[in-house]
């Protein structure tokens, strides 16, 4: 019969590779950008529509679009914090030393 010897497992994940031609900063400003976008469809999701200037076809259509754009514009300028904590989070997953101010 043949034994079975156990093998010492690695507890460390696996370290994540970083996108081609993406510093960790931009990443975490398209995550900050992303999520944003989201959290602001959700929240055009649950408010009200005024029948005289709002709603239809054409408002629900491109409510997705403005609400991606309303993100992408609130992180590029100062965004909501988030980058910044996101980018030292894969910095710190990545093993790296990088500037992350």
């Amino acid at each position: 019969m043949m034994d079975i010897v156990p093998t010492a497992a690695s507890t460390a994940p696996p370290v994540p590779s970083r996108p081609a031609g993406k510093t960790p900063a931009e990443t975490a400003k398209s995550f900050e950008a992303v999520f944003v976008g989201q959290m602001t469809k959700l929240m055009m999701d649950t408010a009200e529509v005024d029948g005289n200037f709002g709603g239809g076809h054409g408002e629900e259509m491109f409510r997705g679009v403005l609400a991606e754009q309303l993100g992408t514009t609130i992180a590029s300028g100062r965004g909501i914090g988030l980058a910044s904590i996101v980018m030292k989070e894969i910095v710190r997953l990545q093993g790296g030393a990088a500037h992350v101010d």
